[in-house]
C-alpha cells in the first residue's frame, strides 16, 4: 500500500520545521534538509489530491476478501467491508485516491482515542484538513525564514540558504498563481455543504474545529504571500495577479475585510513599498535587485494597471491601492533611481486626487482597521503607520489643499446654520476621516510600539551645545525631518480650528496620546495651546478651543448653569429635568474631550498630579458637581470614567473617595424626613431601566473598581453613619448584581459588560482581604450619641455571602452554569468575550473563597461569634436550582473540557478542583459524581486529558497564554498527586483510568483506543514526558517544562509505589511503553537554569526504578533486571546494537570486558554521573546588613511567616512577610519616618531578597537531599535486592569502589554543606557493608587469600581499600564535635571494612606440624598483612582519631555509644603496639569507663521487671564490657582495669542480686510474642555472662598479680555468693545455665582457694571464719555439681539436651550444649587438682576431695551436700571421658574428610550439612547451590572445631582425673590410718597424726570444716581397692594410652597419661601385695 500519505508525514514535516524554525532546535537543519527533499511535490502541487483510478478502486474494494498490504505492518491485513464503504464516501467526497482516502480513515481510526466521541470517519475529515494545515503553516514558516528587508528570525545562516533556496525554487514554479486559486477556490460554507450531504459533520466542537481548519488553511496560504512580500517583492505577472485577485475581492456585511484578504491586500502594499531604500541598509547590493527600480516594464505595468485599469468590486480598496503606489512613486521621484521612470512619477499627484475621491480614508479606517485581524499583525501596523505618515510627509499641499477644503466647507455650514437652510450635501470630509483615521489607528496599540510618537517633536530645545556637544556644527538630537513635518501637522491642524473639525481633531489627539510618552507631550500641547498669559482673562478665554483652559473653563460654566437647576431633594421633578442644558453637539464635543482627557490621564501620571493639582481648573471637583446636575447618563458616565482615571494616584483616590461620600453620588446617608432613595441608585432603577441601556452602572463600577484597586479608606464617611465601604458592596450587590440577570437590554452584550464589571469589583475586594481576628468581634461606633454595630471590612462580607447558600452564591454559580452551556454551543453570540469575562471573575472568586475559608472559619471558631458559615466546598455540593442536580462541581470541571480556547477559566477550573480534591470524603462523591452519567464522564475525562495533551504550554513564559497553559497542568498533576494518597476509589485513579468500581489491582491497563479503552491522564502523561526520549538530547519536557516534568514522573512514581497500583501501573509500563529504560539512559538531566527541579525529576524516576528492580527481581524476570543493571552500572562504552543482541550471554561478555581491559576507554558509570549532578557545596546568602530594622526582630518575624509549602519545605512565607513589614512601616509617625520612607522601603526590599534567597537554598538543599536518598535507595536495591549472580564478584567489588571512592570526595569536599552527610553515611554504610560482604564470599567461595593475586585481597586491590580506609577516617574526623548520629553510620562502616581483614574460621586438623620456628618464619598471609596496613592508616592519624572514637564511646546517643565501643574494641584486638590502649587508659577514658558501670547498675536493674521499657542500657552493657573484656586480655590491660577499680563497680552492683525466678515467666505466660523480647531470666544472663566472662578474662590475665585478681574476683563472688549458690543448685537445663556454669566454676577452680585470705593479716577471724565458710560452701556445691553431671544425673541431662534443642533450630545449639558440658567437668576437676596441690606438695599430708569407695554413684534423687562424693565418680568420669573422645575423634575425623572432598559431595549431603545453619524446614531449598556449598563448608569447619574443643576438654578431663585417682589412692593405700587400729595396714608410726586434720579435708590452718567424711574402716580400704582394681581395667588403660597417642602426643604433656597410669596399676597391685 505505497502511495501517497494525507496526514502522517505533513504532520511529522510541520514539527520538524517548526522545532528547526521556531524552536531552534539544535540537529534540525539536516532533519529538515531531508524533510524538504522528501515532501517537495506536496509543496509543489499544493493542496492537490491525489488522482482516483479504476484499478485503486478494485485494489480497496478486494481488501476485505483478499487483504490488502499496510505500511509498516508485516503481511496483508483484510480489512472490514463497513470500513471499504466509508473509504469510497471519503474519496467521492475530496475528490481523492480511493488508497489515500483508504489510509486517511486508518489514521483516523488510529487517532480515534485522541477525538472522545466522534467516529473514525469524522476524525478522517479532521486529519483531513489538519494534513493541509500542516503544508500551508510549513511553507508559511519557510518563507518567513527567509532573507529579506524587513524583518530577520535570527537563525543560522545555513538554514536561512536552505528556505531560501527551497522557496525560490517554489516560487519559479508559480506558487503565487497557485496560492490565490485556492484562496478563491476553498471556502467555509462550500465545504459545509459538502460535508453536510454526506454527513460528514458531527457535533458543535467539530464543526467548529473543521471550520477552524479550514479558516487556518486559507489564512496561512494568504500569509505566505505576506511574508514573502515583506521579505522580498514579487515578480510583476505574480504582482499583477495579486492585483488581479484584489480587483474581485468584496467586503463582509460591516464593511471591513476578512483576514484573509486583509492579509493580501497588505502583501500587496508591502510589494509596492519603497520605504526600506531610503533607510540605507547595509546589504544594498541584495537590495538593488527590487525590480521597482530595475524593470522599466514592471512599474509601467502596474501603473498601467492601477491607473487605467477596470472598475474594482470594492472601489475603496483600489483607492488605498492607488494611494500607495502614488506615495511609492513620490518618494522614488525623490531617489537618484527614480530620474529613469519620470513619465510615471509625475502622475502621483492624479493618483493621490483619484484615491482620495475614492475615501481612502473611510475605507482604511472601517475596511482595514475594523477588520478583526488587523491588530494581530505587527507588520501589519508598521506598514498602515508607513502610509499614514508618508502622505503626510511626501504630500504636504495635499494635505494643506484638505485643510482648506475643511475651513471653506466650514463656512458653507456655517452660513446655513445662520439662514437655517440644510448644508450642501456634496461636502467632502477627507481631513476629517484622516483626522478620525489617525486617532482610531494609534488608540490601539497592542504591540507597545508607541509609534505615535513620531508625531511628537521634544519641544525641549537643547539650551547648551557646550553641554551635550556638537559635529561640524550640527547639533546631535536634531530629530528627522519626517517627525518635525509631522509634529507640525499636529499643531498647524489645531490652529484656528473650524468648528466641523473640533471633534475629529479631538479624537485624533486622543488616539496620538496613546502612549506613556505621547501622553505627556500631548499634555504639555494642550498646556501651551492656552492663554500664554494670565492677564487677557477678562473676557473669558482667549487662546486654541482645544486646551486645557479652555476645555475646564467650558466645564466650570456647564456646572454652574446647571447648578442652578438643580431640585431639592424632596421635588418630584427629579425624573424629569428640564429641557434646557447641552444639545446634542455639545455633548459630542465634551464626550471627545472627556475621552482625551481620559487617555491622557490615564497614561502620564505627571499629568495626573498637575491638573489635579490645579488651583483654578480643579477638574475633580468641577466633574464631581456634574455628575449632581441632571445630564445624560451617557455624559455621566464618561466624567466617572475620567474620574477613574484620576482615581490610578492613590494620593488623588484617598480625597476623591472622601469627595464622592460627600457629594452623596451614591446616597448612603439619608435625611431624617427623606421619604425616597436619590443619586444613581434612581438612575439605575428608573432612568436607565426604562431605557434598557446602563452606561452609568458600568462606568460606576469601574470607578469603584480603580478606587478599591489603590486605597480602601476604612473610615469612609465618619460622623453621618457607620464608617466603612459597606453601603457602596450593598448597592453593587443588590442592585447591580443580583438583579442583572432579570433587567431589560436593548444591547444583549450589555447584560455581560455589567456582570463583568461589578465581578471585577467583588473580585478584588476579595483578593485583597485577609481574615483578622478583629473581624469577628462586634464593634460599636458612637452616631450621634447612641451606639450603632460597626461594618466589617467589605472582603468580609463577600466571605460571609460565599460561604452560606446564599443568592450572591447561587447566582454565581448559575452564571457557570449558564456560561459553559454558552460555550458548548461553539457559537459566536453578542457579549462573548464579558460572559467569559465574568465566568472568570466568579470562578476566581471561588478559588480565593476556598483559599482563604480555613482561615476563616478557624477564626471565627475561635472569636465565638454568632455568625453561620458552611465550608465552600460542602456548599458546591449543593443541588443546582435550575438543572435540579447536583452538578455545581462538574459544572466548574467542564471548563477544563473548553481549554482551547478558554484557558483561563480551564486555568481556574483545575485551581478550584485541587482545593477541593483535599477532602477525602467528597473525593468519593466526585468520582460518583463524574461517572454517573457516560456522556458527561467522557467529556470530563477529555477534558482533563485535552489540558494535559497542550503542546502549547510553556514553563517561564510572561503571564501569557501559554504560561496559564503551563499553570494548568500543574495544578492538574497537583490535584492527581494530592487524590493518589487518599484512598480510593478518588478522583486521580478515575482520571488514570484505573477501575473505580472494581478493586483497583484487577485494572488491565492498554494503550489508548484498545479494547476500547479512552484515552486517560496516564495516557497524557506518559506521551508529554516520551516526547523526544527516543532522541539523544532526552525527553524534550525536562528542559522545556521542568516542573511540570518533575511532578509527571511523581505521579509515575506514586502509582507505581502504592500497592493497589503498582501491579496494573508497572506492567504496563515495562510492556507497552519500556518507558523506565527509554527514561534512564538519559540520566543525569543537567538543566543550567533549574537544578531543583532537575534533581527532583532524577530522584522520582530512581525511585521508580529501585521498584522495578525490586519487583523485576522477586518476579524472577531476569532480562529486565538485566537489562536496566547494564544501563546503570556499565563502564564500557555502549556498542550500538540491536536489540537482538541484547541477550548475549553474560559470561561471554564478561570475558569479552576482560580482554577489552585497556584497549577501550571507559565511560562513566550511569549512578556515578548522576551523583556528579548533585552538588554537594550550596551558596549560603550571607547576613543580613540593616541599618533601620532591628536584627533579631526581623528574624524573629522571619521565623514567624514561615510555613510548610506543598513539597514540605519550610519555607518563609513573602507576601503575608511584605504585609507586615509594610504596615510596620506605614505605622511610623513623624515628619522624620515620612523623610526616611523610601530608605525604608529600599531596606525591606532586600529583606525580601534575602528571604527569598534563603526560600531557594533551603528548596535546593531539601532537593538534593531528596536526590541523594534515591540515589541511595536505587544502589541499595541494586546490591540487596537484584539476584546476586547478575553482577559477577569483580564487578561487584569495582562497583562498590567507584561508588565509595566518588562519594567520598563529593562529601570531602570544603564546601559541601552539612545537611547532606547523613544521606552520605547511611550510604557509606551499606556499601561498605557490601564490599565486606562481597569480599568474603568470595575468598569462600574458594579464591581465599592463596588463590588471589598478589597485588592484594579478592579482586580489589590492597591499595583501593587503603584509599576507602582513609577517606573513610577523614570522613568521621570532618564531622568534628556534633553529627554523633552520622557518625553511628561510619563507625558501622569503619567495622564491615576492618572485618574484611579478619581471618575466617580455618579448620583445627589436631595436626601442629609447624615448629615455633617454623611458624615465625612463615611469610605473612594476606589477611595479616591488610591488618597490619589497615592498622598503620589508623595509627597515622594519632590522637584526634582516638579522641573522637573515645568521646562517642562515653557520651551521647546510644547507637552511636555501642559502635564508638565495638570500633574501640576491634581496633584494640589488632593493635599490637596498644598504643589505643595507652590512649585509652592515659586519657582516662577507661576510668570513666568503668565508674559508668555504676549508672548503668540502676539502668539495668529495671530491665529485670517482667515488661521492661526498652532494651537500649542493656545493649550499651553489652558492648562496654566486650570492649572491657578485650581490654582485659592484655596484662597490662587487666592490671589497668583493676586499679581503675573494675572488680569493685562490679562488686557494688546490685543487678546482681535479682536472679528472677526460673519458673516464674512460664507460669505468667510472659514472653514477648515475637520473640525479640527476651524473658527475665534471659535478660537477666544477659546481664550475668558478660561479667563472668570479664572476670575470668582477668584472672587470665593477671597470673603476675594473680593474688590481688584473684582476692577481688572472690570478694565479688562472696558478695553475691546467694545468687551464685542459686545458680550453683539450679537442676535448670539449657543452653544459658550450662554456659553460666561453666563460667562461674571457671571462676571458682581459680579463686576459691585456701591461700585466697592470706593478703589481710590484719582481718579479724569473725571475717575470716565467714570466709572460710563461704569458701567451703563453694567447694562443696561444685562436687555435688560434678556428682549431678558426670554420675547420678548424666543420662537426664544428655536426655535433656537432646529434648531441649527444637527440631527447627541450627544444630550448633546442641554442640556448644556439649561443649558447656564437658567444660564444667574439667573446670571442677581442675579445681580439684588445684585444690589437691595446694593442701600438700606430697600425698601424706593431702586433704581428701573424695570418699574412699570405688563403687559407681548409684541414682540418688538429690546427692545430699553433706555426702562426699566417692573416688568412683572420677572413675566413672574418667571412663565416660575415655569412651566419648573416641566418639568425638571419629567425627572429627570424618567432618575433616569430608571438608577435603567437598566438591565429590552428594548433594543429600550438601543439604543435610546447609540443615545445621539454616533455621526453618524449607529453608535450604530456596539457597543457590553456589551459596549451598559455602554453608556446607562453613558448617563442616564449625564440626570440625567444635569436635576438637571436646577432644581438648576430654584428654583434659582424662589427665586430671588420673591425677586426682593417684593422688587419692596414693594417700589412702599408703598413708591413711583405718578408724579401727587392730586391722591396720599401715606401719604404726603414722598414729600420731591427728585424725581430725586428715579426715576434715581443709588442713590448711585457716580451713575450717572439712568436707565431713565418716571415719575410714579397713574394710572400706580394702573394697576400694577391689573395686579400683576392678574398673582400672586393662582395656581402659589401654584406651587411655591410645588417648595420648592420638592426641596428648601433639597438644599437652606427652607421656603423662602413662607415667599416672603406671602409677595407679603400681598402686594397686602394691596394695594388693
Amino acid at each position: 500500500m505505497n502511495y501517497i500519505f494525507l496526514w502522517g508525514p505533513l504532520k511529522e514535516l510541520w514539527e520538524n520545521v517548526e522545532g528547526a524554525i521556531w524552536r531552534k532546535q539544535p540537529e534540525s537543519v539536516h532533519l529538515l534538509d531531508l524533510q524538504l527533499k522528501k515532501h517537495k511535490p506536496y509543496f509543489l502541487s499544493l493542496f492537490k489530491n491525489p488522482p482516483k483510478s479504476a484499478e485503486q478502486r478494485e485494489k480497496v474494494r478486494k481488501a476485505s476478501t483478499e487483504g490488502i498490504s499496510i505500511q509498516g505492518q508485516q503481511g496483508s491485513r483484510l480489512l472490514p467491508e463497513q470500513l471499504l464503504a466509508e473509504a469510497f464516501i471519503l474519496s467521492d467526497l475530496f475528490d481523492l485516491g480511493e488508497l489515500a482516502a483508504l489510509e486517511l480513515l486508518l489514521a483516523g481510526e488510529h487517532q480515534q482515542p485522541h477525538f472522545p466521541g466522534l467516529t473514525r470517519g469524522l476524525v478522517a475529515i479532521l486529519l483531513y484538513w489538519d494534513g493541509k494545515r500542516c503544508v500551508a503553516n510549513s511553507l508559511r514558516s519557510l518563507i518567513q525564514s527567509r532573507h529579506g528587508k524587513t524583518f530577520t528570525l535570527d537563525l543560522s545562516a545555513d538554514l536561512v540558504n536552505l528556505t531560501t533556496r527551497f522557496t525560490d525554487e517554489l516560487m519559479a514554479q508559480g506558487l503565487t498563481k497557485q496560492i490565490l486559486n485556492l484562496v478563491s477556490d476553498i471556502s467555509v460554507t462550500r465545504e459545509f455543504e459538502r460535508l453536510q450531504k454526506e454527513r460528514g459533520l458531527g457535533n458543535e466542537k467539530h464543526r467548529k474545529e473543521v471550520s477552524d481548519l479550514i479558516k487556518e488553511c486559507r489564512q496561512s496560504l494568504a500569509e505566505c504571500l505576506f511574508a514573502w512580500t515583506c521579505q522580498s517583492p514579487l515578480s510583476k505577472d505574480d504582482t499583477l495577479s495579486l492585483i488581479g485577485h484584489l480587483e474581485t475581492v468584496t467586503a463582509e456585511a460591516d464593511g471591513s475585510l476578512d483576514s484573509v484578504n486583509l492579509a493580501l491586500v497588505m502583501a500587496l502594499l508591502y510589494c509596492l513599498d519603497v520605504s526600506f531604500l531610503e533607510q540605507g541598509t547595509e546589504d544594498r547590493d541584495g537590495m538593488c535587485a527590487q525590480p521597482l527600480l530595475t524593470e522599466k516594464q514592471y512599474v509601467s505595468a502596474v501603473h498601467n494597471r492601477l491607473v487605467e485599469g477596470q472598475a474594482w468590486k470594492l472601489p475603496s480598496l483600489q483607492a488605498v491601492v492607488r494611494l500607495t503606489w502614488a506615495l511609492s512613486l513620490r518618494a522614488l521621484s525623490q531617489l537618484p533611481q527614480g530620474a529613469a521612470l519620470v513619465e510615471f512619477t509625475e502622475a502621483d499627484e492624479v493618483l493621490a486626487d483619484q484615491a482620495l475621491l475614492g475615501g481612502v480614508f473611510l475605507f482604511l479606517t472601517e475596511g482595514i482597521l475594523g477588520s478583526e485581524g488587523f491588530h494581530q499583525e505587527e507588520f501589519y501596523t508598521r506598514r498602515l503607520h508607513a502610509l499614514i505618515t508618508d502622505f503626510l510627509a511626501l504630500m504636504p499641499m495635499k494635505v494643506k489643499q484638505l485643510r482648506n477644503r475643511a475651513d471653506e466647507d466650514a463656512r458653507l455650514i456655517h452660513m446655513a446654520l445662520q439662514m437655517g437652510s440644510e448644508p450642501p450635501s456634496s461636502l467632502r470630509k477627507d481631513l476629517e476621516h484622516l483626522m478620525i483615521l489617525i486617532g482610531e489607528f494609534y488608540s490601539k496599540d497592542p504591540f507597545g510600539l508607541e509609534l505615535a510618537l513620531e508625531f511628537w517633536c521634544p519641544t525641549e530645545s537643547l539650551q547648551h551645545t557646550s553641554l551635550t556637544g556638537s559635529f561640524l556644527g550640527v547639533a546631535l538630537q536634531r530629530p528627522p525631518h519626517k517627525q518635525v513635518v509631522l509634529s507640525k501637522f499636529v499643531r498647524q491642524m489645531g490652529d484656528l480650528l473650524p468648528a466641523t473639525l473640533y471633534i475629529p481633531y479631538l479624537r485624533m489627539l486622543k488616539g496620538l496620546a496613546n502612549g506613556p510618552q505621547s501622553s505627556h507631550y500631548c499634555f504639555s500641547l494642550l498646556k501651551t495651546n492656552g492663554a500664554p498669559h494670565g492677564e487677557n482673562l477678562q473676557g473669558g478665554v482667549s487662546g486654541s478651543p482645544v486646551s486645557w483652559e479652555h476645555l475646564f473653563h467650558s466645564l466650570m460654566l456647564y456646572h454652574e448653569n446647571l447648578r442652578r437647576d438643580v431640585p431639592s431633594a424632596d421635588s418630584t421633578q427629579y425624573r424629569h429635568p428640564p429641557i434646557r442644558g447641552i444639545t446634542q453637539r455639545e455633548l459630542d464635543g465634551l464626550t471627545a474631550f472627556l475621552q482625551l482627557l481620559t487617555t491622557i490621564v490615564t497614561w502620564s501620571e505627571n499629568a495626573r498630579l498637575a491638573l489635579c493639582e490645579h488651583p483654578q481648573w480643579t477638574p475633580v471637583v468641577v466633574m464631581l458637581g456634574l455628575l449632581q446636575c441632571s445630564i445624560q447618563p451617557v455624559l455621566k458616565a464618561q466624567l466617572l470614567h475620567a474620574l477613574a482615571a484620576f482615581g490610578k494616584s492613590p494620593e488623588i483616590a484617598a480625597s476623591l473617595w472622601q469627595s464622592l461620600e460627600y457629594t452623596q453620588i451614591l446616597q448612603t446617608v439619608k435625611a431624617p424626613g427623606q421619604r425616597q432613595a436619590a443619586g444613581i441608585e434612581v438612575e439605575l432603577n428608573e432612568i436607565e431601566s426604562s431605557c434598557e441601556e446602563y452606561p452609568l452602572t458600568r462606568a460606576f463600577c469601574h470607578l469603584i473598581s480603580t478606587l478599591v484597586e489603590s486605597s480602601l479608606p476604612v473610615n469612609l464617611g465618619a460622623g453621618l453613619r457607620p464608617p466603612g465601604f459597606q453601603p457602596y458592596l450593598a448597592f453593587l450587590r443588590d442592585a447591580v448584581f443580583l438583579p442583572f440577570p432579570t433587567r431589560a437590554y436593548r444591547r444583549p452584550a450589555e447584560k455581560w459588560e455589567v456582570a463583568e464589571a461589578v465581578l471585577e469589583v467583588f473580585h478584588k475586594l476579595l483578593r485583597d482581604y485577609e481574615p483578622q481576628p478583629a473581624d469577628f468581634l462586634q464593634e460599636t461606633v458612637e452616631l450621634q450619641g447612641e451606639q450603632v454595630p460597626a461594618h466589617k471590612p467589605p472582603g468580609h462580607s463577600l466571605m460571609f455571602h460565599l460561604l452560606n447558600d446564599s443568592p450572591t452564591l447561587s447566582l454565581c454559580l448559575s452564571l457557570l452554569e449558564e456560561g459553559v452551556c454558552q460555550l458548548d454551543t461553539y457559537a459566536p453570540f453578542p457579549g462573548k468575550k464579558q460572559l467569559e469575562s465574568a465566568v472568570l471573575h466568579c470562578l476566581s472568586l471561588l478559588d480565593l473563597a476556598l483559599q482563604k475559608e480555613v482561615v476563616f472559619m478557624d477564626l471565627l471558631r475561635e472569636s465565638q461569634a454568632s455568625l453561620l458559615v458552611s465550608p465552600l466546598e460542602q456548599l458546591l455540593q449543593g443541588v443546582s436550582a435550575q438543572s435540579r442536580r447536583a452538578d455545581h462541581i462538574i459544572n466548574i470541571a467542564r471548563y477544563l473540557y473548553h481549554s482551547s480556547s478558554n484557558p483561563e477559566a480551564a486555568y481556574l477550573s483545575a485551581k478550584i478542583l485541587r482545593h477541593i480534591a483535599r477532602y477525602p470524603n467528597i473525593q468519593t462523591r466526585l468520582v460518583g459524581d463524574f461517572t454517573h452519567d457516560q456522556a458527561v464522564s467522557d467529556k470530563l475525562m477529555a477534558g482533563f486529558v485535552e489540558c494535559l495533551d497542550n503542546d502549547e504550554a510553556q514553563e517561564g513564559v510572561e503571564k501569557c497564554v501559554a504560561r496559564i497553559r503551563h499553570e494548568m497542568q500543574i495544578h492538574i498533576l497537583n490535584l492527581l498527586i494530592t487524590s493518589l494518597e487518599l484512598k480510593g476509589p478518588n478522583l486521580a485513579l478515575y482520571l488514570l483510568g484505573y477501575e473505580v468500581k472494581k478493586p483497583v489491582s484487577s485494572t488491565n491497563l492498554q494503550d489508548p483506543g484498545v479494547l476500547g479503552c479512552p484515552r486517560s491522564c496516564l495516557h497524557a502523561i506518559l506521551s508529554l514526558l516520551q516526547r523526544g526520549s527516543e532522541r539523544r538530547s532526552g525527553p524534550i519536557l525536562t528542559q522545556q517544562a521542568p516542573h511540570l516534568a518533575e511532578l509527571c514522573y511523581q505521579v509515575i512514581y506514586q502509582l507505581c509505589a502504592c500497592s493497589d497500583t503498582s501491579g496494573p501501573t508497572m506492567r504496563y509500563l515495562r510492556t507497552s511503553q519500556d518507558f523506565l529504560f527509554s527514561h534512564l539512559k538519559h540520566l543525569p538531566f543537567i538543566l543550567p537554569g533549574n537544578e531543583i527541579a532537575a534533581l527532583n525529576q532524577m530522584s522520582w524516576l530512581m525511585k521508580t526504578a529501585a521498584i522495578e528492580l525490586r519487583v523485576t527481581s522477586l518476579n524472577r524476570q531476569r532480562s529486565h533486571t538485566q537489562r536496566l543493571l547494564n544501563l546503570l552500572l556499565d563502564d564500557q562504552p555502549h556498542m550500538q546494537h540491536a536489540d537482538g543482541e541484547m541477550g548475549m550471554d553474560d559470561e561471554s561478555k564478561s570475558v569479552s570486558s576482560f580482554l577489552h581491559f585497556d584497549t577501550v576507554s571507559k565511560v562513566r558509570r550511569k549512578l556515578l554521573s548522576v551523583l556528579d549532578a548533585i552538588d554537594f557545596s550550596q551558596e549560603v546568602p550571607e547576613q543580613l546588613q540593616l541599618d533601620f530594622f532591628e536584627r533579631t526582630q526581623i528574624e524573629q518575624v522571619i521565623s514567624n511567616c514561615e510555613h510548610v509549602n506543598e513539597q514540605g519545605h519550610t519555607v518563609c512565607n513573602v507576601k503575608l512577610l511584605h504585609r507586615v513589614l509594610v504596615a510596620e512601616v506605614n505605622a511610623l509617625q513623624g515628619m522624620a519616618a515620612i523623610g526616611q520612607r523610601p530608605l525604608l522601603m529600599e531596606e525591606v526590599n532586600s529583606i525580601l531578597q534575602q528571604v527569598v534567597e534563603r526560600n531557594r537554598v533551603r528548596c535546593s538543599l531539601s532537593a538534593k537531599r531528596h536526590a541523594l536518598q534515591s540515589w541511595r535507595s536505587l544502589v541499595e536495591t541494586i546490591l540487596t535486592a537484584c539476584p546476586t549472580e547478575l553482577i559477577p564478584p569483580d564487578q561487584r567489588q569495582l562497583i562498590i569502589r567507584d561508588l565509595l571512592l566518588d562519594l567520598h570526595d563529593k562529601v570531602l569536599y570544603r564546601d559541601a554543606a552539612v545537611e547532606l552527610m547523613p544521606v552520605v553515611a547511611g550510604a557509606v554504610f551499606t556499601l561498605t557493608a557490601h564490599l565486606s560482604q562481597s569480599v568474603l564470599s568470595e575468598q569462600q567461595q574458594g579464591a581465599g587469600l592463596e588463590g588471589g593475586s598478589s597485588s592484594g585481597f579478592a579482586s580489589i586491590a590492597n591499595s583501593a581499600l587503603h584509599l576507602i580506609l582513609r577517606k573513610l577516617l577523614d570522613f568521621i574526623l570532618c564531622t568534628g564535635g556534633g553529627f554523633q548520629r552520622l557518625r553511628a553510620h561510619l563507625y558501622g562502616s569503619l567495622l564491615y571494612y576492618l572485618q574484611i581483614a579478619q581471618k575466617p574460621e580455618e579448620p583445627d586438623t589436631l595436626q601442629t606440624g609447624m615448629s615455633m620456628w617454623e611458624r615465625l618464619t612463615a611469610p605473612e598471609d594476606g589477611f595479616s598483612k591488610l591488618q597490619r596496613e589497615n592498622l598503620a592508616i589508623i595509627e597515622s592519624y594519632g590522637t584526634a582519631l582516638m579522641e573522637v572514637v573515645c568521646r562517642d564511646a562515653c557520651d551521647g546517643h546510644e547507637i552511636g555509644r555501642m559502635l564508638a565501643l565495638a570500633v574501640l574494641d576491634r581496633v584494640l584486638s589488632i593493635d599490637r603496639q596498644s598504643q589505643w590502649l595507652v590512649y585509652l587508659c592515659n586519657s582516662g577514658y577507661l576510668r570513666v569507663l568503668v565508674e559508668s558501670l555504676r549508672q548503668d547498675d540502676v539502668a539495668l536493674q529495671t530491665l529485670l521487671m517482667p515488661q521492661p521499657p526498652l532494651l537500649k542500657p542493656l545493649y550499651i552493657y553489652e558492648s562496654k564490657m566486650a570492649l572491657l573484656t578485650r581490654v582485659a586480655k592484655t596484662a597490662q590491660g587487666a592490671v589497668e582495669l583493676l586499679c581503675c577499680g573494675l572488680v569493685a563497680q562490679l562488686t557494688e552492683c546490685r543487678v546482681f542480686h535479682m536472679l528472677p525466678e526460673n519458673e516464674s515467666f512460664r507460669v505468667f505466660g510472659q514472653r514477648d510474642p515475637s520473640g525479640f523480647i527476651p524473658s527475665p531470666l534471659e535478660r537477666y544472663r544477659q546481664i550475668l555472662l558478660p561479667t563472668l566472662r570479664l572476670l575470668q578474662v582477668i584472672l587470665t590475665s593477671t597470673t603476675t598479680h594473680h593474688q590481688q585478681g584473684a582476692a577481688q574476683v572472690l570478694q565479688w563472688l562472696i558478695v553475691h555468693s546467694d545468687t551464685i549458690q542459686s545458680i550453683l543448685r539450679s537442676q535448670d537445663v539449657s543452653m544459658g545455665s550450662l554456659q553460666e556454669l561453666s563460667l562461674l566454676t571457671a571462676i571458682i577452680s581459680k579463686t576459691a582457694l585456701p591461700g585466697a585470705l592470706d593478703l589481710g593479716q590484719e582481718i579479724n577471724s569473725a571475717a575470716v571464719l565467714e570466709f572460710q565458710g563461704h569458701i567451703g560452701r563453694f567447694q562443696r556445691q561444685c562436687l555435688s555439681l560434678l556428682v549431678r553431671l558426670a554420675g547420678t544425673e548424666r543420662a537426664r541431662y544428655l536426655k535433656q539436651i537432646e529434648e531441649s534443642v527444637a527440631p527447627g533450630d541450627a544444630a550448633e545449639k546442641r554442640e556448644e550444649m556439649e561443649v558447656a558440658m564437658q567444660q564444667i567437668c574439667a573446670n571442677i576437676m581442675e579445681y580439684c587438682q588445684t585444690l589437691l596441690l595446694l593442701s600438700s606438695a606430697e600425698a601424706q599430708f593431702t586433704l581428701c576431695l573424695f570418699s574412699p569407695s570405688a563403687s559407681e554413684p548409684t541414682d540418688m534423687a538429690v546427692p545430699s551436700v553433706s555426702r562426699v562424693p566417692s573416688l568412683g565418680l572420677v572413675l566413672l568420669l574418667l571412663k565416660n571421658s575415655a569412651t566419648e573422645f573416641f566418639r568425638y575423634h571419629d567425627s572429627h575425623r570424618q567432618s575433616l574428610g569430608k571438608l577435603q572432598r567437598l566438591e565429590q559431595l552428594a548433594p543429600e549431603e550438601l543439604k543435610e550439612l546447609c540443615q545445621g545453619l539454616v533455621s526453618g524446614s524449607g529453608g535450604v531449598e530456596k539457597i543457590p547451590s553456589v551459596q549451598r556449598s559455602v554453608l556446607a563448608k562453613r558448617r563442616l569447619v564449625q564440626l570440625v572445631n567444635n569436635r576438637a574443643k571436646l577432644l581438648a576438654l576430654c584428654s583434659y578431663i582424662i589427665e586430671t582425673c588420673l591425677f586426682v585417682i593417684w593422688r587419692h589412692l596414693e594417700y589412702y593405700l599408703l598413708y591413711c590410718t583405718p578408724s579401727d587400729p587392730k586391722d591396720s595396714l599401715f606401719p604404726h608410726k603414722f598414729l600420731a597424726l591427728n585424725f581430725k586434720t586428715l579426715f576434715f579435708v581443709c588442713v590448711d590452718a585457716s580451713g575450717g570444716g572439712g568436707l565431713g567424711l565418716s571415719r575410714v574402716s579397713q574394710q572400706d580400704l580394702e573394697q576400694l581397692q577391689n573395686d579400683v582394681a576392678n574398673s582400672f581395667t586393662e582395656p581402659l588403660q589401654r584406651k587411655l594410652l591410645e588417648v595420648e597417642g592420638l592426641y596428648s602426643k601433639t597438644h599437652s604433656r606427652h607421656t603423662f597419661i602413662q607415667a599416672l597410669t603406671r602409677r595407679i596399676r603400681g598402686l594397686v597391685r602394691h596394695a594388693k601385695s
